[in-house]
């Protein structure tokens, strides 16, 4: 990977490495959970897509995707104690990773050849299969699950950049786009609790007994 893609995949290795850390600190983990935590959060939903696409596994071919994973393991851990409210800042700090790799993930994807459709579902996988491996190590309530919109705003973001390159955006102007719808409507959903209709069981109906 070259150019802006490349910075916005550091970028989202970052943010998610981060998160991963800010929950190893709630479960008062030692340093070396700190590394786990923020290593699989970071990385997770990119090896998925590159699996997924056939490509050379990001993390593997670049050593700077560990290490920036690491480095932010021992910030945090040096430094969470700053952070009082260390849930909201991870779920702020989550709302960036998303927008961010929604965008990336979708343009892998094109690049790899998929239909829009399909760059826009690997842009939902790549933005939340690394915080799902992270709420599932610590035994939480995946953020994908929770009311709140998750997914919609990751497929909005990366639906926003794919429809933008149809109608003849330039990249940059489409990523911007789609991190922006991505992280405006996930940021909607912490702020003020925006949610999706959901199913609403109805009594079963009642047969005659012959």
């Amino acid at each position: 990977m070259a150019g802006w893609v490349a910075w916005l995949d550091l970028l989202g290795v970052a943010v998610f490495a981060a998160t991963g850390a800010l929950v190893a600190s709630r479960k008062q983990m030692d340093l070396i959970g700190f590394g786990l935590m923020a290593t699989a959060t970071g990385i997770g939903g990119g090896t998925l897509r590159d699996v997924l696409l056939g490509r050379p596994v990001f993390w593997i071919a670049d050593g700077r995707y560990l290490a920036v994973c690491l480095g932010i393991a021992v910030l945090v851990y040096v430094g969470a104690h700053v952070v009082q409210r260390r849930f909201v800042a991870l779920l702020w700090a989550d709302a960036i990773g998303i927008a961010a790799y929604a965008v990336m993930g979708a343009e892998l994807g094109l690049r790899s050849g998929a239909a829009a459709a399909v760059a826009v579902v690997l842009g939902v996988m790549t933005a939340t299969f690394g915080g799902l491996i992270r709420d599932v190590l610590c035994q939480e309530t995946p953020l994908i699950l929770r009311r709140e919109v998750y997914a919609t705003a990751v497929a909005a973001g990366a639906g926003t950049y794919v429809a933008a390159l149809a109608l003849g955006a330039g990249k940059p102007w489409a990523a911007a786009l789609g991190f922006l719808v991505g992280f405006a409507i996930r940021g909607g959903g912490i702020q003020f609790g925006w949610t999706l209709p959901t199913y609403k069981p109805r009594p079963g109906r009642e047969y005659p007994v012959e």
